[in-house]
């Protein structure tokens, strides 16, 4: 008798997944417990790092397809320079605002249902700016492109952070870099095609049509499903306290001052290539190509090094080789009677000294950022790259006024510099890594 109440409990459990799942804010703490330890079994690396590498491709690509165009949408729409590259800046404060939000929503309804959420304001929005002919519909349907990528790309890190931290999330991460790098260089690329052979609204339509691809990828994925209401803590309680950790703190600072910087260069660059170097779309698109390697060579670096360097010694190279070039950038202007060749082959070859810089300065300090918190994982995550975007969007914002070329270097190696002094002395590594 035993044996068979043993049986009929086994295939009671076994009947679990068939029934009806019901919606997060009601399922029992047993239930979701239950759910989780599935989760834990089945999670596969290889599909999710793949998936999170198309949605941080998918969402980088908004920006760089769009870049090479810029003058274009200028000159098509009848607007001012610093008209055109507010959409740039709108994406990027679109992408940051609500990113605690989206940290909220993975760690509560899960990772699947906020990812597709993400995806459809993305998608939607990509498409409608294919059709749109006004300018205030470019900014406001930017905007809502941003929302829509940032929370693609931050909840791809969460899934990605849920595989596991330390060292082995910097790993992971750069791989999401190279993700990152492909959309840099190769979105460049077929955005100064796209300029050239196309209209430049034909972006948008690859993008809607990436951004479903990722979609359908995220929903065969078995995603951790969330804690429901499981969570008694207050999300401003949580955030409040991972703010507290100089661990995460300074890290987390040093890699926004370090995008801002980045953000800041993909703005000005198109008007300083195009315009003072008299480079065409295309051409501006095929430069675009060296940035990518660039940056896929400061990740391969993260990826090989980071266990026998750790992630903070990756971080502090990657912030001091950024502050030395933005220096440099400085030097370059001030310089009298440089060719105009030379002048090309130099800021080109600084732009790409910054963003190796970058590529090993970002991963690693979100890899030590996070690793620093040890509950709440996705919602350091989030808190990570809120500061980060915000960081970037103020930048942004206010590089729309910065025409003269001294002045912008001069707030490039403003910014590299403070990321440099954070975690030059940084002695607290979670990782075990000094």
């Amino acid at each position: 008798m035993p044996e068979a109440r043993s049986r009929g409990t086994s295939r009671t459990t076994d009947a679990q997944p068939d029934a009806p799942a019901p919606g997060p804010e009601h399922r029992k703490p047993e239930h979701r417990k239950w759910e989780h330890r599935k989760w834990e079994h089945r999670k596969p690396e290889r599909r999710t790092m793949l998936v999170g590498c198309l949605l941080v491709f998918t969402a980088q690509m908004a920006t760089t397809v769009y870049l090479p165009s810029l003058p274009a949408v200028q000159h098509d729409l009848g607007v001012s320079r610093s008209f055109a590259a507010l959409s740039v800046s709108l994406f990027v404060i679109g992408a940051a605002a609500p990113v605690v939000l989206w940290g909220r929503a993975a760690d509560r309804y899960g990772r699947r249902a906020s990812v597709l959420a993400a995806l459809a304001l993305f998608v939607a929005s990509s498409a409608l700016l294919a059709l749109n002919t006004s300018a205030w519909g470019l900014l406001v349907l930017r905007s809502v492109q941003g929302i829509g990528a940032g929370g693609a790309a931050i909840i791809a890190r969460i899934f990605v952070r849920d595989l596991g931290g330390g060292d082995a999330l910097a790993r992971r991460l750069s791989v999401l870099s190279i993700a990152f790098v492909t959309a840099l260089g190769g979105g460049q690329f077929l955005g100064g095609l796209i300029g050239t052979y196309a209209h430049w609204q034909a972006g948008f339509v690859v993008l809607a049509v990436v951004g479903s691809a990722g979609a359908l990828g995220a929903a065969t994925l078995p995603l951790h499903p969330g804690k429901g209401r499981a969570e008694q803590t207050g999300m401003i309680r949580i955030y409040l306290r991972i703010l507290t950790v100089p661990a995460f703190l300074k890290p987390t600072v040093a890699g926004g001052l370090g995008f801002a910087t980045i953000v800041l260069l993909q703005e000005v660059a198109p008007f300083v290539f195009q315009d003072q170097f008299d480079l065409s779309v295309d051409a501006y698109g095929n430069v675009g190509l060296l940035f990518g390697l660039a940056y896929f060579a400061g990740a391969v670096m993260v990826n090989r090094l980071v266990a026998s360097a750790g992630s903070g010694r990756l971080m502090r190279i990657g912030a001091l080789i950024m502050t030395g070039s933005g220096l440099l950038l400085i030097v370059l202007w001030l310089l009298p009677g440089v060719p105009l060749t030379a002048a090309l082959v130099l800021f080109t070859a600084l732009y790409c000294a910054v963003t190796f810089g970058q590529a090993a300065l970002f991963p690693s300090s979100m890899a030590v950022a996070v690793s620093a918190v040890k509950d709440h994982g996705a919602y350091a995550v989030a808190l990570c790259g809120f500061l980060a975007q915000s960081i970037a969007g103020v930048v942004a914002t206010f590089a729309v006024l910065l025409h003269t070329n001294l002045v912008w270097a001069g707030v490039a190696a403003a910014l590299s510099a403070p990321a440099y002094a954070l975690v030059r002395r940084d002695a607290s590594d979670p990782t075990g890594n000094r």
